[in-house]
């Protein structure tokens, strides 16, 4: 791995131990905590495909602005005052985009798109003043910038507009965005980001990021659990089983994600020939499985709230899109990590495809109940059975 030293103090030193995470990245993303609930929200409040589609969309600026602001971090210290203060800036900036998220796509677009723009674009070029030229990573940075500002015109753009024109310059923007850094970040003239250089990572500091965002999620997951209790006028016995159901598959999902693959996880990266593209992958695997606990809290919302009610299309896609998107999501990780997909990972997704034609005939709880049994058995069966045949896999990704 090719160390980089830093400019003026300013960047991490990579002396051979794992970078930790900051307390300032950990304040640092309290304002997800806000961004996911108001996105859970807004799947719930407009269940529909249409809804599901602006969500998705939302979900990817979202997290696409986490993404890159924990690669900034990874590279440069936030215990550096500088850094610190555009940690902060940051953060001033997405709670704004997080309060626009129930009206981005109404009257609020506008503002959520200037927000999502400036940090993007904003961060690179703090980025780049403070390297200056001669570092190995401002080449990477003015690739990520110019990226950022392509994007920025696609999401400002969209905020202009309205309906399907706006849907759609967003997807181009938020591809922009994704799929950018899978090239190299190429551009004309820049050529590509070499991996082995300008793409050096502290494996342990990314790992524990995307865990962290995790706990953000299922965290929020807890809250709902918790406030949907408390909001309800009566505890009767089938609200409180429904908080019961609701309380062990937030416990399952956090088991099947944080049992070993986690630790594993960092050994990979650190031994992996090509850290920098590893560490991409695991990163953008993440925004499928954290979209997976997003999903899971609108079910255990609707079966908190109305436990006897039998299930609609809308309420059966939420209620086993979760832990299906989940499970999907967990098992490519562990194929990243492990070398293969687990067993107990593919019986859980066919054991939900099994239940669906049954759901029709009983109630939301009862729906739930199914869910979190399978996810809770998925977790005993990694946890307990494939624990001891589970060893990282020798990566060297090309």
């Amino acid at each position: 791995m090719t160390a980089i030293h830093g400019n003026g103090g300013i960047l991490r030193e990579r002396d051979g131990h794992e970078a930790r995470v900051s307390y300032a990245e950990l304040f640092f993303d309290l304002v997800y905590v806000f961004a996911v609930t108001q996105l859970s929200h807004s799947l719930l409040h407009h269940l529909s495909w249409g809804g599901a589609l602006e969500t998705l969309i939302l979900w990817f600026a979202v997290w696409l602005v986490w993404q890159y602001t924990c690669w900034f971090t990874n590279w440069f210290d936030p215990e550096k005052t500088p850094i610190r203060i555009c940690l902060f800036v940051l953060m001033a900036v997405g709670l704004v985009m997080a309060a626009a998220i129930p009206e981005a796509f109404n009257e609020r677009g506008l503002i959520f798109a200037c927000c999502i723009a400036a940090m993007q674009v904003g961060r690179s070029a703090f980025a780049l003043v403070q390297l200056g030229r001669a570092s190995p990573l401002t080449a990477n940075f003015q690739r990520l910038m110019i990226w950022s500002a392509i994007a920025a015109c696609f999401w400002i753009a969209g905020g202009l507009t309205e309906g399907s024109v706006r849907i759609v310059l967003w997807v181009i923007a938020v591809g922009c965005e994704y799929f950018a850094p899978m090239f190299g970040l190429w551009l004309p003239i820049l050529g590509r980001s070499d991996a082995g250089s300008e793409w050096t990572i502290e494996g342990g500091h990314l790992v524990e990021r995307c865990a962290l965002f995790v706990i953000v999620a299922l965290g929020e997951s807890i809250l709902v659990t918790g406030a949907t209790l408390s909001e309800s006028e009566s505890w009767e016995l089938p609200a409180l089983i429904a908080f019961l159901v609701a309380f062990v598959g937030s416990i399952a999902m956090w088991w099947v994600y944080f049992d070993t693959s986690t630790r594993d996880a960092t050994e990979v990266i650190v031994e992996s020939d090509n850290p920098g593209q590893l560490g991409a992958y695991i990163h953008y695997l993440h925004v499928l499985l954290v979209a997976g606990v997003i999903v899971a809290a609108v079910g255990n919302d609707l079966s908190l709230k109305h436990p006897d009610q039998p299930v609609d299309i809308a309420g059966l896609a939420v209620i086993y899109g979760g832990p299906a998107i989940y499970l999907i999501g967990n098992a490519i990780y562990k194929r990243l990590i492990y070398g293969r997909i687990p067993i107990s990972h593919i019986a859980g997704l066919l054991a939900l495809a099994i239940a669906v034609p049954f759901s029709f005939s009983t109630d939301l709880l009862m729906i739930g109940g199914i869910t979190t049994v399978i996810v809770l058995a998925v977790a005993v069966w990694e946890g307990c059975i494939s624990r001891q045949s589970r060893a990282p896999a020798a990566r060297h990704a090309s």
